[in-house]
């Protein structure tokens, strides 16, 4: 099977576009810039399902066109007891924005304190989890977040009906020194994202297996008929997605299956918001300091990793395997790569924000096959 062939486009074409395109729905120029520079690193890892489109798609649909988002919104900063603890009211900012901002909060506190954590109510979706936390365990940080998601889509375990979000969880651990690359476990509660079923629709493909439910509840791999996902491994998936609504409600999240609408939410006093929560840890501040053999924190991380995968385990995935990899194909082909779906959805990008869009002709842009 040939490798599939992408176009290449610049962080800077990239991100200068992106950033346009948020300006233009009203956004200022620090939120739109926090947006764009997230957006590309999602398509530098490889992460397809949280691209510019989609997060553009969302802001359409949820955001700044329905109501849930509100450009130039200020961050409330509420007064706690808690010096390492912050508690936000974004009064419904741009999520990538807030949640940039969430981290850099996370690291001063954690270097004070050697845990840092901030609790946001009122939010709008951060869209790639997974690059926050990436990028707080590049600097050397354990780094948490967990989301509610825009909408509940996802059937709990026993059940028919979508009262869940795809609720995703993301966790970075600073292993760059032993491996290359952080290690990153980043997913979404449901068996895949909702996303992916957007780009499966775009691509014209089936799913790799009947991960959502159609209209009567049966599982299919339609992405057309698809209504509502499943829960990833059963009761698993279910209980980790559960957390995330039960970690919002504790900060300040209303009823799941009314979040994202506000049409249905009108004249209930229910909020239809979403919750975000932060954690990153000084690893110094863990460190018991009795390793085996006078081990440093950093050689046992990485004795425990060569334990792991050794054994005749070497060919085994690490999490952050994939979007190492995908790092290393898009600096092999000097930019971001793209299909020709989502270069057409650029292109239609470029129109709406009156930019000139022959930058993004294919026929302009250099091609690489992955």
């Amino acid at each position: 099977m040939s490798n599939p062939t992408y176009f290449v486009v610049s962080r800077e074409l990239h991100e200068e576009l992106v950033s346009a395109a948020y300006r233009h729905r009203g956004y200022e120029s620090e939120e739109a810039s926090a947006a764009a520079r997230m957006c590309s690193e999602a398509s530098w890892h490889g992460i397809r399902t949280h691209n510019a489109l989609k997060a553009l798609h969302l802001d359409e649909l949820f955001g700044s066109g329905g109501g849930g988002c509100v450009p130039g919104a200020r961050i409330e900063a509420r007064e706690t007891r808690f010096p390492a603890v912050q508690s936000w009211n974004a009064n419904r900012k741009l999520g990538q924005a807030v949640a940039c901002e969430a981290v850099e909060t996370c690291i001063r506190l954690a270097d004070e304190y050697g845990s840092g954590t901030v609790a946001i109510d009122n939010a709008f979706h951060y869209l790639w989890g997974g690059g926050y936390v990436m990028d707080a365990a590049k600097r050397g940080y354990i780094a948490y977040t967990n989301c509610t998601s825009t909408l509940a889509e996802v059937v709990p375990f026993g059940g028919k009906f979508p009262t869940l979000g795809t609720n995703p969880h993301s966790w970075g651990f600073p292993t760059t020194d032993a491996l290359g690359y952080p290690v990153v476990v980043d997913w979404a509660t449901s068996e895949i994202a909702m996303g992916k079923v957007e780009q499966y629709k775009r691509e014209n493909k089936k799913l790799e297996a009947p991960f959502g439910v159609d209209k009567d509840g049966r599982p299919t791999d339609d992405p057309f008929a698809v209504v509502a996902l499943l829960p990833f491994g059963r009761h698993k998936g279910y209980g980790l997605g559960l957390l995330n609504e039960l970690y919002g409600a504790a900060i300040g999240g209303s009823l799941p299956t009314l979040r994202g609408r506000a049409a249905k939410a009108e004249g209930t006093g229910e909020k239809t918001t979403c919750a975000f929560y932060f954690q990153v840890v000084n690893p110094e501040a863990i460190s018991g300091g009795g390793f085996s053999q006078g081990r440093t924190q950093a050689e046992n991380i990485a004795a425990v990793l060569g334990d792991v995968f050794g054994h005749g385990n070497e060919g085994c995935m690490l999490p952050g395997t994939i979007e190492a990899n995908n790092a290393k194909l898009s600096e092999q082909a000097g930019g971001l790569l793209f299909t020709e779906a989502e270069i057409k959805g650029f292109l239609h990008l470029a129109e709406e924000c009156g930019i000139p869009a022959a930058a993004w002709d294919p026929s302009a842009l250099p091609t690489f096959a992955g």
